[in-house]
C-alpha cells in the first residue's frame, strides 16, 4: 500500500476544499491510501500526527497565499519540521504542493516555489502538475478550464473572495485539484513500486 499525506492550511475553508478534492483525486489510484492532516495540529513537534507523516511514501503541501506568500500557519509547521530535517527523515519521499488565494495568479508562485524549498531542504523528490495551461476546453474560454492560470510546479486555485467556501473555487478548479491530486498519487505509487 502506498501512503500518502496532505498537510494544509485554511483560513476561511476555500483551501480546505481543495485539499478535500486533491484527497478525492489521490483516493482514486488504487493501492495509494491518503491522509489530510490540518498544519495547525503540527505547530510543534511535541504533539500532532507527525508519525503520520513519518510513514507517508509522500506528502503534498497546501497553503493559501496570503500577501504573496503561505500563511503563517502553514509557516510555523515548516519551521516545526527542522526537527525531521536534522534527522533525514523525509528524504527521498516525494512532495508536491497547491495554493489558492483570490486572484488567477496572485504571487500563488512564490508559495508553491516555498514548498519547492521546503520540500529540497528535506531531501524529497519533486513532482510537478504537469497539465497544460487551459486543458479541457477550447482556446477562447479561459472560464471552465482546468489549470487557467497555467501553474505547472505545483497546483493553483482561484476563490472568488466575496463568496463562500460553499461556492468558490469553482466547477473547473475543483476538477482540476482532483486531476492534480491523481497524478501526484500515481507518481508516488510509481515511486514506491520502484524502490522495492
Amino acid at each position: 500500500m502506498t501512503k500518502l499525506a496532505i498537510v494544509y492550511h485554511s483560513g476561511y475553508g476555500h483551501t480546505a476544499k481543495v485539499a478535500d478534492h486533491v484527497a478525492k483525486g489521490a483516493r482514486s489510484v488504487a493501492g495509494v491510501e491518503v491522509d489530510v492532516l490540518k498544519a495547525d495540529d503540527l505547530a510543534n513537534t511535541e504533539s500532532g500526527p507527525w508519525d503520520t507523516l513519518t510513514a507517508a511514501d509522500g506528502i503534498i503541501f497546501g497553503s493559501p497565499t496570503y500577501m504573496g506568500s503561505s500563511s503563517a500557519v502553514f509557516k510555523k509547521f515548516s519551521e516545526a519540521s527542522s526537527k525531521i530535517w536534522m534527522n533525514g527523515g523525509w528524504r527521498d519521499k516525494i512532495a508536491a504542493g497547491f495554493t489558492n488565494s483570490g486572484s488567477l495568479a496572485g504571487d500563488k508562485l512564490n508559495t508553491l516555489q516555498e514548498f519547492m524549498i521546503l520540500a529540497g531542504q528535506h531531501g524529497m523528490i519533486w513532482a510537478n502538475y504537469g497539465a497544460f495551461p487551459g486543458f479541457n476546453t477550447s482556446k477562447s474560454d479561459y472560464a471552465g478550464a482546468w489549470n487557467r492560470a497555467g501553474h505547472m510546479i505545483g497546483l493553483g486555485t482561484q476563490s472568488l473572495t466575496d463568496l463562500p467556501a460553499e461556492e468558490t473555487p469553482d466547477a473547473a478548479d475543483l476538477q482540476t485539484s482532483e486531476d492534480f491530486g491523481k497524478r501526484i498519487a500515481e507518481i508516488t505509487r510509481r515511486w514506491v513500486a520502484g524502490k522495492s
